[in-house]
């Protein structure tokens, strides 16, 4: 049964796919067209016929209530199963998003302030020290696109501020962002052990730039040092954190860094992908990367957001820290590399729009969320009332603006 068409249901009722928990409506009701969302099926289709994507999960929800819930494709390409609609996707820097909410736990708590220097909670991140190269000798200038193997000439000088938490939230901090200090250290994607024994080793690190004074994306480190922070100040594993203080409230029960067995069935198995490197039991809770999740978990993640904090009955932030958190923090710094561009800006952990028409968005001004690199995306627009999944395993763009762009036009009222 699809869900665009609840005939014989009436305009609210629920389903077992969504848990009984968000109630599902006929998309007039709350002010979409059904038809007209029709047309994500069809372009999720017209892109697996092209050989673009092998499937998706796809999810809409406004004004609290689920208007579209797909499967698309297939999970197992090989196997020619079809997907699910509790699929599980790696979900990659979706993860930064829960670190986002749970340093703002913290935030409010008044356990850790944004202005907080790193080092008053992991003393070796206290006196960093910046690559720049070696000529011009007046300019702190860092490269970006680095030859890690045949570095240019390059010297070491003190950074002039120490990093706080916004500069790792706001991806501002220099920490391993793919400049010269990046390249330089030779680190990668191994393994790391625990955010205890692994933080404290980043003091060896040479920032990129100064704190603050650019901003440029730490895929896979910087929100890890915060995450490390908030196992400190809360007195608990960050795996145990955000299941106690996120998951379990907003019934994420599909989302884990470590799949059970007895959901290793439902994982996408993904087409021409090796992910012998991001699969399997780890120790290594990072704020970054690393969970694995379900469009059902994330619809409820976003539509918690949309709902400024609170869903089910249960307030994990109030409205103006959910405010706080999704206002753009970054406006007039430097931004080279990915994950920003004109009408785009960055609160703490998500990127924000700030003008769609500059950043050929089909999102309203102030709406956020976050993205995988394997092609999960999911978005709260408070000025739509909307809460939004798409569930990629090949990141492709266009699938993802013609879903986005299906959404924005259902919009009837």
């Amino acid at each position: 049964m699809r869900l665009g068409a609840l005939a014989g249901l009436g305009a609210v009722s629920s389903i077992a796919v969504c848990g009984g928990e968000l109630p599902v409506a006929e998309a007039e009701s709350v002010g979409m067209s059904t038809e007209r969302l029709g047309r994500i099926d069809v372009a999720m289709q017209r892109h697996i016929d092209a050989g673009k994507i092998q499937g998706a999960v796809t999810a809409v929800a406004r004004r609290g209530n689920v208007v579209h819930f797909e499967a698309h494709g297939l999970m197992d390409v090989a196997a020619a199963r079809p997907v699910s609609r509790d699929a599980v996707f790696s979900m990659m820097s979706s993860t930064k998003a829960v670190l986002g909410v749970a340093a703002m736990m913290m935030i409010e708590e008044g356990l850790i302030r944004p202005s907080d220097p790193v080092g008053k909670y992991i003393p070796e991140l206290a006196e960093m020290q910046v690559a720049v190269l070696e000529d011009p000798a007046d300019e702190d200038i860092s490269p970006f696109g680095v030859d890690a193997k045949n570095p240019p000439a390059h010297r070491l000088v003190p950074a002039k501020t120490p990093i706080t938490i916004h500069h790792l939230l706001t991806h501002t901090s220099g920490l391993m962002s793919g400049g010269l200090g990046a390249a330089l250290s030779g680190r990668g994607k191994g393994a790391r052990g625990t955010l205890a024994s692994y933080i404290p080793t980043l003091g060896e690190v040479a920032l990129d730039f100064q704190p603050g004074s650019r901003r440029a994306y730490s895929g896979t480190t910087g929100l890890d040092v915060v995450a490390r922070i908030i196992e400190i100040v809360s007195g608990m594993p960050f795996d145990e954190f955000v299941q106690r203080r996120i998951f379990d409230p907003l019934q994420m029960n599909d989302t884990h860094y470590t799949l059970p067995p007895s959901k290793a069935s439902r994982r996408v198995a993904i087409q021409g992908r090796d992910m012998s490197g991001w699969l399997g039991e780890t120790t290594y809770f990072s704020g970054s990367v690393g969970l694995s999740s379900t469009a059902k978990d994330y619809l409820h993640f976003q539509q918690m957001l949309t709902n400024g904090g609170e869903l089910f009955g249960r307030r994990l932030l109030s409205p103006r820290t959910v405010a706080l958190m999704t206002s753009n923090h970054v406006a007039n710094l430097p931004f080279p590399g990915r994950k920003g561009g004109p009408g785009r800006g960055a609160g703490y952990a998500v990127g924000v729009v700030t003008d769609p028409i500059a950043a050929d968005s089909r999102r309203s001004a102030g709406a956020f969320g976050s993205g995988g690199a394997f092609g999960t995306i999911s978005w709260s627009d408070p000025a739509e009332e909307i809460a939004a999944v798409i569930m990629l395993q090949q990141p492709y763009g266009a699938a993802i603006y013609d879903f986005e762009n299906a959404v924005r036009q259902a919009i009837i009222d």
